[in-house]
C-alpha cells in the first residue's frame, strides 16, 4: 500500500468512525476532569486518521492544481491548535471536514453500467452469405463494407446496412424509440443494434465499427458524460477569499490582544464545517425523502440544479405514454358488418400472428372474453400483413401497400378515414374481406393518465415543456396538444435529440430531459439533469440518468421540481446560518471568551444545527398532486378536484389501479372502464364509478382497493 492509498484508507468510512471514537474518548475525558497527558491525549487518534489526508489533500491541491481550498485553511488551524497544545480542537476540526466529505461523495456518486449495458446491445457475430449462397457465421470484426450478410428473424442487424433481399419489420426502438417495428423492403437501410422481428432479409453492409450507428450512439454517451465535471463545494469555491481573511483576523487579534491562543480561536471557529456539511445533509434527507416516494435520486448535484431549471423535455413513447398498443378506432365500410364483426374478422386472420399490431387487436376482444375462432390458411407476409380464411370467408389484413398488391381497390371514403387517422398519429390496419374493404381498425398508443396534469403542474411553477420523439412530427403533434404541450420536435434519431438539448441549453436555458430508452441515452446525458422511467425504461436510461421514477409515476414531476426549489432553499439557510454562527464565535473569540476548545465546541455546535435543520426535510409535507387550492371545492367536509363532480348526494369520479396477475380483483358491474391496457405487471385501467360523497376516500367499500 503506497501513501495515496493509506491517506483514501484513513478517509474511508470505516476509519472515520474510528476517528469520531477518539474524540468521543476525548470529550468524556473533559466532562468528567480526568487529566491524560498530552501525548496520551486520545483525541490524536482523529488527528492522525482525519487530519493527515486533510494535509494531504491541502498540499496537493495547492501545489500541484494550484487551488487553494477549503482543506488548507482548515490544515491552518489544525496545525495552529497543536503548536499551542490544543489536541481536541486540532482533531475536531479534522474529523468534521472528513465527516463533509463522506456526505458529499455518497451523494454525487454516479453509476457507470449504464454504458456497460449499451456496449452490450452490439452484436458480436454476423451472418454472412458466400457466393454460391452458402451462409457462415464470422465475427463482425471480419465484415468488410458491401459483404452481404443474412439476418433472420429474432436476431439483431449486427451492422449498418441496406436490405437488397426480403421484407421485413424491424424494431428500431434502440435508435428512434418508435413505440411501433418499423416494416422494411429492398432498398431500405437498417440500423446495427436493432432487432429483425419477422421474415429473413439479406443487406449489404454500408458503415462497420466506429461509424456504425449504435458506435455512434456509444460515443455520445461517452462524450455527454465527459463533460459533466464534478461541483466543487461552495466552501471551496469560496476558500479564494476565506484564508486571507481568517489569517488577517487572526494574526491581528494576536497582535492586538498580545494572545496567541485567540487568533488560534479565530482559526478554529473560521473553519467552515458547517458551511461544508450545508449541501450534502440537506441533499442526503431530500434523496431519503424522494426514495420514500418511489423517487431515486443518484446526483446531489442535479437534485441542487432541478430548482433552478425553467425547461422541461420530454420523450413520448414510454413516457407520456405507456409505450403499448390499443384499439381505438373500429369502421365498418359495409352495412352487413357491425364493428364487432370487424374486430372478429381481424382477430381471428391475426390469431397466429406474432406483430404487436395483430396482438393488441387480439387482446382487445380476449379482455371482453370473446372467443376467437382459429384462422385457416394462415399466411404472413413480413411487412405487408396477413392472409387468413375463417366462417367470413377470406380475409386480407395489413397495410395499403399490400392490398393493393392484392389488386384490391379503395373508395373516396376508405381514403379519406385512412387520412383522417393518420393525421393523429395512429397505426392502420385494412380489413378486406373476398377482395373488398370492408372495414378499417384505428390502434394507438395510450396516454398516461396523470400526463396532463402532469404538465399543467409544470406550467404553473413556470417551466416550458417540450416534446422530443423519434415519431412522426404529425404524430407527435397529435400527443402534445392532447397533454398541453406546445413545442414539438420529431423524427428525431440519438443524436438529433442530443442536438435539440444542446440547442435549448445555447439559448440560455436549462433543460431537464425525461426519457426511457436507450435511444434517449445521450439527451439524458446531454442534459442539466435528466429523468428515466425506471419500471419500464431500459436499463441504459436508467443508469445514464440522474434521477429514476421506480413506478414510472411521471406525476412526482412537479414533486421532485418543488422538492429541490425546498432544498435549495434549506442549503441557503444552513449557509447562513453557518456564517452567522462563525460570525458570532469569530467576536467571541477575539474578545476571548472562547479558547480553542469551547471554540471547538461551538463551532461543532453551528454543525450540529446545520445537520438538524437540514434533517426536518426528511418529513416534510408536500402536495404530490399539485392542485390549486381555487379548484377545489368543498361540499359537506368533501374536497373535489376538477375531475370529480357531486351529482344530488352521490360523488362521481374516475378511479386509477391495477389488476396484478394472480390476484383477487374485483367486479365493475355497472362502471365504466377507460384506457385499459395491459402490462407487465397487469391489467391497468381507470373506471368513472358513483357511490356516497363521505366515503371518497373509501372506494374499497365498493371495488375492493383504495
Amino acid at each position: 500500500m503506497d501513501f495515496e492509498e493509506l491517506m483514501d484508507f484513513f478517509a474511508g468510512l470505516k476509519m472515520t468512525i474510528v476517528a469520531g471514537v477518539f474524540l468521543l474518548i476525548g470529550i468524556l475525558l473533559m466532562i468528567f476532569h480526568i487529566q491524560v497527558p498530552l501525548w496520551l491525549d486520545p483525541s490524536w487518534g482523529a488527528v492522525v486518521i482525519s487530519g493527515l489526508p486533510l494535509v494531504y489533500l491541502a498540499l496537493v491541491r495547492l501545489i500541484k492544481q494550484k487551488w487553494v481550498s477549503s482543506a488548507l485553511l482548515i490544515t491552518m488551524a489544525m496545525v495552529a491548535s497543536l503548536l499551542i497544545g490544543q489536541v481536541f480542537a486540532a482533531g475536531e476540526v479534522a474529523w468534521i471536514m472528513a465527516l463533509g466529505a463522506l456526505l458529499e461523495d455518497w451523494t454525487v456518486e454516479r453509476s457507470k453500467k449504464g454504458l456497460k449495458n449499451l456496449i452490450d446491445l452490439s452484436p458480436q457475430r454476423a451472418r454472412i452469405v458466400n457466393e454460391d449462397n452458402s451462409e457462415e457465421i464470422i465475427l463482425v470484426d471480419d465484415v468488410k463494407l458491401n459483404d452481404t450478410l443474412r439476418v433472420l428473424p429474432g436476431e439483431r442487424i449486427p451492422v449498418d446496412g441496406e436490405i437488397i433481399e426480403g421484407n421485413s419489420s424491424i424494431d428500431q426502438s434502440v435508435m428512434t424509440g418508435e413505440s411501433l417495428p418499423i416494416d422494411k423492403t429492398i432498398g431500405d437501410k437498417v440500423f446495427c443494434g436493432t432487432m429483425n422481428m419477422y421474415g429473413a432479409i439479406d443487406i449489404r453492409a454500408t458503415s462497420l465499427g466506429e461509424n456504425s450507428s449504435l458506435q455512434k450512439l456509444i460515443d455520445l454517451v461517452k462524450e455527454a458524460d465527459n463533460k459533466k465535471a464534478p461541483t466543487q463545494r461552495i466552501a471551496d469555491k469560496w476558500a479564494t477569499w476565506l484564508v486571507p481573511v481568517a489569517l488577517i483576523i487572526a494574526i491581528a487579534a494576536w497582535l492586538i490582544t498580545g494572545n496567541i491562543e485567540r487568533g488560534v480561536t479565530v482559526l478554529v471557529v473560521f473553519c467552515p464545517c458547517a458551511l461544508i456539511l450545508a449541501t450534502p445533509t440537506a441533499i442526503m434527507a431530500a434523496i431519503g425523502q424522494a426514495t420514500k416516494h418511489g423517487v431515486l435520486i443518484k446526483s446531489g448535484e442535479a437534485l441542487e440544479k432541478l430548482g433552478g431549471l425553467n425547461t422541461f423535455a420530454f420523450d413520448k413513447t414510454g413516457t407520456l405514454t405507456y409505450g403499448k398498443l390499443a384499439v381505438s378506432d373500429v369502421m365498418s365500410f359495409d352495412f352487413k358488418y357491425t364493428s364487432e364483426d370487424i374486430l372478429l374478422m381481424a382477430a381471428s386472420a391475426e390469431k397466429r400472428s406474432e406483430h404487436p399490431i395483430a396482438k393488441a387487436i387480439v387482446e382487445n376482444l380476449e379482455n371482453k372474453s370473446i372467443d376467437i375462432e382459429d384462422p385457416l390458411d394462415f399466411k404472413m407476409i413480413p411487412g405487408r400483413g396477413i392472409s387468413a380464411k375463417n366462417s367470413y370467408g377470406d380475409v386480407l389484413c395489413g397495410n395499403d401497400n399490400y392490398l393493393k398488391e392484392e389488386n384490391i381497390s379503395f373508395t373516396d371514403e376508405v381514403k379519406a378515414e385512412i387520412k383522417s387517422l393518420r393525421s393523429v398519429g395512429k397505426a392502420l390496419v385494412i380489413v378486406a374481406l373476398d377482395g373488398k374493404v370492408v372495414g378499417l381498425i384505428g390502434l394507438s398508443d395510450i396516454i398516461r393518465e396523470d400526463s396532463k396534469d402532469m404538465v399543467d403542474a409544470l406550467h404553473k411553477l413556470d417551466t416550458e415543456t417540450i416534446l422530443l420523439t423519434g415519431d412522426h412530427r404529425q404524430t407527435g403533434e397529435y400527443f402534445a396538444k392532447q397533454v398541453g404541450i406546445s413545442k414539438v420536435y420529431g423524427d428525431l434519431l440519438p443524436e438529433d435529440k442530443l442536438k435539440a438539448i444542446e440547442k435549448i441549453k445555447s439559448s440560455d436555458k436549462q433543460v431537464c430531459m425525461i426519457g426511457d430508452g436507450v435511444n434517449d441515452a445521450p439527451a439524458l446525458k446531454t442534459s442539466d439533469v435528466s429523468v428515466a422511467m425506471g419500471s419500464i425504461g431500459s436499463d441504459v436510461a436508467i443508469e445514464t440518468a440522474d434521477i429514476a421514477l421506480l413506478g414510472d409515476d411521471i406525476g412526482k414531476i412537479p414533486y421532485l421540481k418543488k422538492l429541490s426549489n425546498s432544498t435549495l432553499f434549506t442549503i441557503r439557510f444552513n449557509i447562513a446560518l453557518s456564517m452567522c454562527i462563525n460570525a458570532v464565535a469569530i467576536v467571541m473569540s477575539v474578545i476571548g471568551w472562547l479558547n480553542p476548545v469551547t471554540g471547538a465546541i461551538v463551532h461543532n455546535a453551528g454543525s450540529c444545527l446545520v445537520v438538524l435543520n437540514a434533517a426536518l426535510l426528511y418529513d416534510r409535507k408536500f402536495d404530490e398532486d399539485i392542485k390549486d387550492d381555487e379548484n377545489k371545492v368543498e361540499i359537506d367536509n368533501v374536497q373535489l378536484n376538477s375531475s370529480e363532480e357531486i351529482i344530488d348526494d352521490n360523488l362521481v369520479h374516475t378511479h386509477m389501479h391495477t389488476h396484478r396477475y394472480g390476484e383477487h380483483t374485483h367486479s365493475h358491474e355497472g362502471v365504466e372502464i377507460l384506457n385499459e391496457i395491459k402490462t407487465d405487471e397487469g391489467i391497468k385501467h381507470s373506471h368513472r364509478h358513483i357511490h356516497p360523497a363521505k366515503f371518497k376516500h373509501s372506494c374499497d367499500v365498493y371495488h375492493g382497493v383504495n
